[in-house]
């Protein structure tokens, strides 16, 4: 489904150039739960940015689907990212002046889908995630538990092909973590997502 082949990438601070990813080759099958583990500054985030089509890579390929990434465009990058992706990352990267429940619908409106379906799935998947109740609430009155509840609910919206999450528990304590990353698990099982 995903190949890296010697995707290499450095960043240049003036004369400097610091290599974030070396020749990294991997692939990915279609389905599973992933984790990757380094120390920090090892360049986990940068990996995930890559493959997220959020960065660019400065050498080697990165594979999608059996098609090369090396002649993409912006327009081709940004389908990849609406379509295929879905992202929850550890700061929730929410809005905080709307609902829980415009947050989720947000990720939908370049998927073409009407304003009233957009609504009806958003409420839909925020009770799978435990947040019938909050769903008109703002952000900013919810726990960072609640937080990550709603960014995973607005990652799986556009029934992505891939779930990424760039430490979704680094700024939770250990027990809202482990409910965190079970109820992704349930949540995939529920909408019969990938892994």
């Amino acid at each position: 489904m995903l190949q890296l082949r010697d995707i290499v990438k450095a960043y240049k601070v003036g004369e400097f150039s610091q290599r974030a990813l070396d020749g990294v080759t991997l692939s990915f099958g279609e389905r599973g739960f992933v984790s990757i583990l380094g120390e920090s500054g090892s360049g986990k985030t940068t990996f995930l940015n890559i493959i997220g089509g959020l960065d660019r890579y400065d050498g080697g390929d990165l594979v999608i689907n059996g098609k090369s990434t090396k002649q993409f465009k912006d327009a081709d990058w940004d389908a990849y990212r609406n379509n295929s992706i879905g992202f929850v990352f550890q700061s929730y990267n929410l809005i905080s002046h709307i609902s829980v429940l415009a947050n989720v619908e947000i990720a939908m409106t370049l998927s073409g889908i009407s304003k009233r379906e957009r609504k009806a799935k958003a409420l839909r998947i925020l009770e799978l995630v435990g947040l019938k109740a909050h769903v008109y609430k703002k952000p900013t009155q919810l726990s960072g538990g609640q937080k990550q509840r709603v960014a995973i609910a607005r990652a799986v919206t556009n029934d992505p092909d891939i779930i990424m999450m760039d430490e979704p528990t680094g700024a939770l304590d250990t027990e809202t973590s482990e409910e965190i990353m079970n109820l992704v698990k349930d949540v995939f099982k529920k909408i019969g997502h990938h892994g």
